[in-house]
């Protein structure tokens, strides 16, 4: 028989601590993460079908941050800001068509990632183990990346999808997965723990 200690209360995966805090500050903290997938949209390297932002940056950390249920609602509230013509979309972009053109898998795909990365993040994956945070960012990254090429898929077909919707993207999504973890671990005050639990 082993010894189970029980604490009152699970530790907080993330330093914001939003939910402990009260609604009003919850709902602040969607109009700021609105405002930063907004800003990170300006940040962009023009390509054709689908450019390369700092989307899925902002998109994976506000996951990693806010935890699965209020990363997805404040990615949501940034679509519908976007296709409710507000230019908050890739380089101040905005309107339905982008929904249903070569990015929208894309766009569809960013809460599902928001909320993966924040799912496993509030089981351990974030700035606490910075290896496991890496992996979190890197998951959601893929998770986008599969979903978005898939979308495209069915519009210019597979090999061009792979090739122009995937391909292109892998470097940069290990890079800003990197980012990430590196963010969060700064956020920690640098004080990460091993991968292992």
């Amino acid at each position: 028989m082993t010894d189970i200690a029980f604490t009152p209360r699970k530790p907080s995966f993330s330093p914001l601590r939003l939910q402990d805090r009260s609604l009003a500050w919850q709902v602040g903290a969607v109009v700021l993460g609105t405002l930063f997938l907004a800003l990170s949209s300006y940040i962009e390297v023009p390509m054709v079908p689908v450019p390369v932002t700092m989307q899925t940056f902002a998109v994976t950390l506000i996951g990693a941050l806010y935890g699965w249920r209020l990363g997805a609602v404040t990615i949501a509230a940034w679509l519908v800001e976007g296709a409710a013509g507000f230019p908050v979309l890739a380089g101040g972009a905005a309107g339905v068509a982008h929904f249903v053109g070569p990015t929208g898998g894309y766009l569809f795909a960013f809460p599902i990632t928001g909320a993966l990365v924040g799912w496993l993040a509030e089981r351990g994956w974030n700035g606490n183990r910075v290896v496991l945070a890496f992996a979190a960012m890197l998951l959601g990254n893929l998770a986008c990346l599969v979903l978005g090429t898939a979308w495209l898929a069915v519009m210019i077909g597979t090999e061009k999808a792979i090739t122009f919707g995937f391909v292109p993207f892998i470097v940069g999504g290990l890079l800003k997965s990197a980012l990430g973890a590196a963010t969060l671990m700064a956020l920690r005050g640098g004080k990460a723990k091993p991968a292992t639990p």
